[in-house]
């Protein structure tokens, strides 16, 4: 069985869709008029764990995503595409 090859731009290009996805949330949010902590809370995850997520330091498993998605009123592939 062959390796994957790895890309040299893999990580450059992960951390740029983290922060993408990061900046969705983030907008999405601001429109809600919601603050970070009414989402983090309505979503029951933990200030850290969204902080790092809204800036695209962490990723984040997709039953978090389908949280702040379902708190936020949006479909998920919203925050994932924009």
């Amino acid at each position: 069985m062959g390796r994957v090859p790895h890309l040299p731009d893999d990580d450059a290009w992960l951390l740029a869709e983290r922060r993408a996805i990061g900046d969705r949330i983030r907008v999405t949010r601001l429109r809600a008029n919601r603050t970070q902590e009414s989402v983090f809370l309505a979503a029951q995850i933990s200030r850290s764990s969204y902080q790092a997520i809204e800036a695209g330091a962490a990723d984040a498993r997709i039953s978090t995503l389908l949280r702040i998605a379902r708190v936020l009123g949006v479909h998920v592939t919203d925050l994932l595409h924009g």
